[in-house]
C-alpha cells in the first residue's frame, strides 16, 4: 500500500509569523538567547519562512515589549519575565526569593464587613467582620502586582500586628498555624485606569488575575486573594500528569 502524503495547505503570513513568535518568545523567557537575537536571515534558514515572516514575528514582539530592533544593531532582549510556579503554595517574597528582595507597600490593613461572597467563600456569616489588606509588591524597583487580601477575623488580627512591609502573609500565618491547600482561578484581564496607574503600565495592559483561596491543614479557609499581576513581567507555568484512569 502507497504511502499518502497529504499535501502542504498554504498558510497566510500572518498565521506563519504567529507561530514563529510564539517559539522565539519561549526561547526568550527560557533564557534561549543571552542577549542579541540572530540576525533575520539565520531565522528564516531556522524557521523555513521569509525574511518578511520574520520582520513581522519581531514586531509583534517588539509591540508586546519583549525585544529591541534597530538598524545596525540587530535585535535585542528587551526584559525578561519571572516564573511563577503553579506547583507549590507559596508565597510572592518564596517564589522569587532567587530574582531580589521582594517588597511590599502596604496601602491599607483594616477591619471591615465582609462582602457576601468573601464571607462565603470563607465560610464566615453575612457582614461578619474580615481583615482586608491591599499591598502593592515590588520586586527590582518596579511593581510587579497589586495584593487584595481578605482573613478570618481570628488570623487576620494575628496579622495585622506583624511587619507586612517585609513578609508574605503565608509566611506571617505560618508562625501560629499550619497551611494546607489551596484552590485558584487564573484569567487574563485588561487593566482598569487606577490598577493601570498603579501598576505603572499602560490603561488596557494584559493583567494576569489571580484569585486564590488557602485553607489550614484541617480545611478551614481562611484566606482569600485577588492578586493582580503584570502581564509583561510574569509568566505562569507548572509540571502536568496525565491520569492514567
Amino acid at each position: 500500500m502507497a504511502l499518502v502524503v497529504p499535501l502542504p495547505i498554504r498558510r497566510p503570513r500572518a498565521d506563519r509569523a504567529r507561530q514563529v513568535a510564539d517559539v522565539l518568545r519561549f526561547q526568550i523567557h527560557t533564557g534561549g538567547y543571552d542577549d542579541s537575537l540572530p540576525a533575520e536571515h539565520d531565522l528564516a534558514e531556522e524557521f523555513a519562512v521569509s525574511r518578511n515572516t520574520i520582520r513581522a514575528a519581531l514586531a509583534a514582539l517588539k509591540n508586546e515589549g519583549l525585544i529591541d530592533r534597530g538598524p545596525k544593531v540587530g535585535t535585542h532582549v528587551a526584559q525578561r519575565k519571572y516564573d511563577h510556579g503553579l506547583d507549590h503554595l507559596l508565597g510572592l517574597k518564596e517564589t522569587f526569593k532567587s530574582h531580589g528582595e521582594v517588597r511590599n507597600e502596604v496601602r491599607a490593613a483594616m477591619n471591615l464587613p465582609a462582602p457576601p461572597s468573601v464571607a462565603q467563600r470563607l465560610q464566615l456569616a453575612p457582614g461578619q467582620p474580615v481583615v482586608f489588606i491591599e499591598r502593592l509588591r515590588y520586586l527590582g524597583g518596579l511593581p510587579l502586582s497589586l495584593d487584595l487580601t481578605y482573613l478570618t477575623p481570628d488570623i487576620g488580627a494575628e496579622i495585622l500586628t506583624q511587619p507586612l512591609e517585609t513578609n508574605d502573609v503565608f509566611a506571617l500565618i505560618e508562625r501560629r498555624h499550619r497551611l494546607g491547600s489551596a484552590t485558584l482561578a487564573l484569567e487574563a484581564i485588561p487593566a482598569d485606569a487606577h490598577s493601570a496607574a498603579t501598576l505603572q503600565v499602560p490603561d488596557g495592559a494584559p493583567l494576569l488575575m489571580l484569585e486564590r483561596l488557602t485553607s489550614l491543614d484541617d480545611g478551614r479557609p481562611v484566606d482569600l486573594e485577588y492578586i493582580r499581576m503584570r502581564g509583561d513581567r510574569i509568566t505562569m507555568r507548572g509540571n502536568l500528569t496525565r491520569s492514567t484512569s
